[in-house]
């Protein structure tokens, strides 16, 4: 089963086989390891933040159920980062080298790409009980899958229309506040907590995109982009601390200069970017999305 709820579906049974198949995936992942170990975790975060998502979209309907699979969640998720982060700044550096303004910058950003390299490899040979960590993750999300024979949707297809319709305007109200924290004098905080709020509508708009496919998919692919645009911001916040908390990594100053330099032009590029893309993806009022999602649902489950 894709990740999306029909309409025409029993709720409950529908909830429970995209939970089910999220986390079966996960598991796979960590246990199969289909890809090197830090794709294989960041495939596996994935997975979670969708499942996260899912649980965010019926918290109302299921306060404790939501609440505890989601500290359970996380938790797994922070278990194994550290490897999966050491890969990803790498990532973040080639961004920068791909947009390089000039030849000096470029080479100097592919010098630090390579110094980042080895921190992964060396992190990787430091890495202590990473397998028990991979057996214990498969455990907990065993244990997530037995979770969902307690959570049930016991209300009519009107009240389940109704929660999703609140849940949905909770999220877009959200999404406006960070959105207007982010004019301005916007930390990288500010930026992040968009970051989350876009994350969630995208899949909301992959959960119930069969009440209105063509308009979902058009809102999903911008929001989409948003959530890139708004993950390349992220990152270049999280390479900065880097240079901060080990400012020993980077021994030629020269290329410390650029990377600084090249960090903070990219920082403001990808931020206007990014709110221009916001103010349309975030341009409708969520009450009225939101009612217009209750009305979309009701009537796609009657046909």
């Amino acid at each position: 089963m894709a990740y999306r709820i029909r309409p025409d579906a029993d709720f409950t049974d529908a909830f429970r086989s995209v939970a089910t198949q999220q986390l079966e995936r996960a598991i796979t992942l960590i246990e199969e390891r289909p890809d090197v170990t830090d794709e294989a975790i960041h495939s596996f975060r994935k997975n979670v933040k969708r499942l996260r998502s899912l649980y965010r979209l019926v918290r109302r309907k299921v306060p404790d159920f939501q609440a505890q699979e989601n500290t359970r969640l996380r938790d797994a998720a922070a278990s194994l980062s550290a490897i999966r982060d050491a890969a990803a700044l790498i990532g973040t550096a080639q961004y920068l080298q791909q947009s390089a303004r000039g030849n000096e910058e470029s080479e100097a950003l592919g010098r630090i790409v390579t110094v980042l390299e080895g921190r992964r490899d060396w992190m990787a040979e430091a890495e202590s009980g990473l397998e028990q960590r991979l057996t214990e993750t498969s455990a907990v999300l065993t244990a997530a899958i037995a979770a969902l024979d307690k959570v049930s949707f016991d209300g009519s297809h009107r009240k389940n229309a109704r929660m999703l319709a609140k849940s949905w305007r909770r999220t877009a109200r959200k999404a406006k506040t960070a959105l207007a924290a982010c004019h301005g004098e916007a930390s990288a905080d500010d930026f992040h907590d968009l970051r989350k709020r876009a994350y969630d509508y995208r899949l909301y708009h992959a959960l119930l995109r069969d009440v209105w496919p063509g308009a979902m998919k058009a809102k999903r692919d911008a929001a989409t982009e948003l959530v890139e645009d708004l993950g390349h911001i992220h990152d270049l916040a999280v390479l900065s601390e880097l240079v901060e908390a080990e400012p020993q990594l980077f021994t030629r100053n020269d290329d410390l200069a650029h990377l600084l330099d090249a960090i903070i032009f990219r920082q403001q590029e990808d931020r206007r970017q990014a709110l221009v893309k916001a103010e349309i993806v975030f341009t409708d009022d969520p009450d009225e999305e939101a009612d217009r999602i209750e009305l979309l649902w009701l009537a796609a489950g009657n046909r």
